[in-house]
């Protein structure tokens, strides 16, 4: 256990220099950030310094442990510069966790008038949770078998990765066309109109599929057409597997089962939303496409940014982005959700079971990318359904017994578990914020941020006694 403290000891070390970054870049907020870099730096160094970074008896366990206490670190080092500048800390710890984990949700307003030394703050935080999370999921997670993440191993092991020899070429790799893709959104941004600082943190809370702006009117601060189809465009980018691009440059072979259901599932739900606002407001049909196609990825990629109160186009509406909370991006990539390659395997057992009632004697088969669904994936991608659903109930339940009304409990536990950012209503819904929810709510919703960007089970296996009987034998 002791190489587990050592690399959250390193972890603390490199939040401290991305804080001494932010320190050196803008003046007005240089002393916080200064003073957060050295008390941060120096608790990880002296940490890292005590830890022996040796791997030895590190077992398959560990890394449950490593995964979990990594990102609750991360959370806490993110949140002391907020704290020291002039948030609460249990708003800093809020504001913090929704930034490493790429949920979006905020207790901040007046973000026109905010330092830009925390504006980049935020967008640093959400950049950094949305490659880390890449990097767990193509390194980590599948190891662990977490709800079916094995399967990502399947898809993504073609030629092309076989010959990248081990995952930290690997994680350089995604590392690389992430960074590239930040930088090409930036230069868009540039183009359609955005200062340079603008540019720069909104590409990186889009790619990150994080949803931090600058404004407190979200991404519809920018009345541009040209911004908002281009943001459009570069989350989905976010949200695609960067398996998937590295499979395209190595072998120019881009199909993928995930990527198209995702894009069929989007496509059909801006043409019915289109017409919908169409028919019912004064929009033009192109104006109604390009603001429902806008918050619709936003959503569906659990980005979380909002040209407009979406809320507001009546229920069906309503229903409809409440539903696409849970959906999510692919899996492999920087977005949140119950991921697509779950909900194909999910509706492939769930027909395979209607097959199996009228065709008992039919030998029945899942396949996913051409190959067949061992019974250990579909037991994990069942189970984690299960629990997911069974901890947004638990925790809607919670936050209704907490005297938050309906629709505030339940989109704020999915919006929460999902990663997405807003939810709906007036108080969480896209023209609102977290701020006036009490101490205990903020952090039920940081603790559901955490479990839904873990995959819920990475944490839930730490709190059996098993685990620990195992992991300390």
């Amino acid at each position: 256990m002791s190489f587990v403290v050592f690399i959250n000891g390193l972890t603390l070390v490199f939040f401290a220099a991305l804080m001494a970054v932010d320190a050196l870049v803008f003046p007005d907020t240089a002393e916080v950030f200064g003073l957060a870099a050295a008390l941060t730096g120096l608790a990880g160094a002296l940490i890292s310094i005590a830890a022996t970074p040796s791997r030895d008896g590190l077992r398959h366990l560990h890394a449950f442990v490593l995964t979990a206490s990594t990102w609750f670190v991360a959370a806490v080092a993110g949140a002391i510069p907020l704290w020291m500048w002039q948030l609460a800390p249990v708003d800093a710890l809020f504001e913090a966790m929704s930034g490493i984990t790429t949920t979006g949700s905020t207790v901040m307003s007046g973000l026109d008038q905010t330092p830009r030394g925390v504006i980049l703050w935020r967008a640093l935080l959400q950049a950094v949770g949305g490659v880390g999370f890449i990097v767990t999921g193509i390194a980590l997670l599948p190891i662990l078998r977490i709800g079916g993440m094995q399967l990502f191993r399947t898809e993504s092991s073609d030629k092309g990765e076989k010959e990248m020899r081990n995952a930290a070429s690997f994680a350089m790799a995604t590392l690389e066309i992430y960074v590239t893709l930040i930088l090409v959104c930036a230069v868009v941004y540039l183009v359609g109109g955005m200062s340079v600082f603008d540019a720069i943190t909104h590409a990186m809370t889009t790619l990150s599929t994080g949803g931090y702006s600058g404004y407190d009117a979200s991404f519809g601060h920018f009345d541009s057409a040209f911004l908002h189809w281009a943001c459009t465009f570069f989350m989905l980018a976010g949200a695609v597997p960067f398996a998937w691009y590295i499979r395209g440059v190595s072998q120019r072979r881009f199909r993928s089962e995930q990527v198209e259901a995702m894009l069929i599932t989007l496509t059909v739900t801006i043409l019915f939303l289109s017409a919908w606002l169409v028919l019912t407001s004064d929009y033009g049909v192109w104006d109604a496409l390009r603001l429902v196609a806008f918050n619709v990825v936003s959503v569906v990629t659990t980005t979380g940014y909002a040209t407009t109160d979406y809320t507001a186009w009546g229920p069906p509406a309503a229903v409809a982005f409440f539903a696409l909370t849970a959906v999510g991006g692919c899996t492999g990539s920087t977005a949140g959700g119950a991921k697509g390659m779950r909900w194909i395997v999910f509706a492939r057992a769930t027909l395979m079971q209607l097959r199996v009632i009228w065709s008992p004697h039919v030998v029945q088969s899942i396949r996913y990318e051409g190959k067949p669904i061992g019974p250990d994936v579909l037991a994990g991608v069942i189970s984690f359904f299960a629990i997911y659903m069974a901890t947004f109930l638990g925790l809607a339940g919670i936050l209704s017994l907490l005297g938050l009304d309906f629709s505030t409990a339940t989109s704020g536990a999915l919006t929460a578990l999902a990663n997405v950012g807003p939810g709906v209503g007036a108080t969480i819904g896209p023209a609102g914020n977290f701020a006036t929810l009490s101490d205990t709510v903020k952090l039920l919703l940081l603790f559901g941020m955490y479990l839904g960007r873990l995959e819920i089970l990475t944490v839930m296996v730490l709190l059996t006694p098993v685990f620990w009987r195992e992991a300390t034998a």
